[in-house]
């Protein structure tokens, strides 16, 4: 990735008569980048939270809006009470599993949950993670990886509860990635879209979740976050 955008770029600095990074034409490389046209994109009318929510239950997951993230380990065990598991899966519900450094610090135990902040284990049931932002028009969320979040803690128990700001909801596949650039500045080691919980169709074309990953998903979306 690193390599062809340099080269992208070496070209576009010729064609502005420029040669070296540090001239003053990378600059404006940049900006004619940056600017650069879009291909044709559906309009997306009404508040981009409310169209984020419906589409990501219409990808199977469940959602619910919540105003502070201190009510995030009340939510999440009221959540976990609701499911009516076969008997088969009652091994999957649990009020026992991990989240992300950045929620450590929440009242797990006042809530009756033991969440530990460490990557996730082949034992673990429910996994709590952040999300980089949110897709709009698809209902997708972005989740990377980062120093304090590395690949090892991505990869999710059955019980997947995500954590979206309403603030970082973008409208397109297009804006997440300009947001990325703009944010990181290049893309890290992992970058998963996640669209719902695990399925897969490859069996008699019938739909089975939770076959390369979550059986569920659930999202809480957090006005102030």
């Amino acid at each position: 990735m690193s390599a062809a955008r340099d080269n992208v770029m070496a070209r576009v600095r010729k064609a502005l008569g420029k040669r070296e990074r540090d001239e003053p034409g990378f600059a404006a490389a940049e900006a004619y980048l940056a600017a650069r046209a879009q291909g044709p994109r559906p309009a997306l009318a009404g508040d981009l939270v409310e169209r984020f929510m419906r589409r990501a239950r219409d990808m199977e997951s469940t959602v619910e809006r919540i105003v502070d993230r201190s009510e995030i380990p009340a939510q999440i065990a009221r959540y976990l009470q609701a499911p009516q598991l076969s008997p088969a899966s009652s091994p999957q519900k649990s009020n026992e599993g991990v989240c992300w450094p950045e929620f450590a610090a929440l009242d797990w135990s006042g809530a009756g949950l033991k969440i530990e902040a460490r990557p996730t284990t082949g034992s673990d049931r429910l996994g709590i993670t952040g999300v980089f932002c949110a897709i709009a028009e698809t209902g997708t969320m972005v989740i990377m990886s980062s120093a304090d979040t590395p690949t090892a803690t991505m990869l999710l128990p059955d019980t997947h509860v995500a954590v979206v700001a309403a603030g970082r909801i973008v409208a397109g596949m297009e804006d997440a990635f300009a947001l990325i650039r703009r944010e990181r500045g290049e893309l890290p080691r992992a970058v998963n879209l996640i669209s719902g919980p695990s399925r897969t169709g490859d069996i008699e074309q019938t739909i089975v979740l939770g076959a390369h990953g979550p059986y569920r998903v659930h999202i809480l979306v957090v006005s102030n976050c």
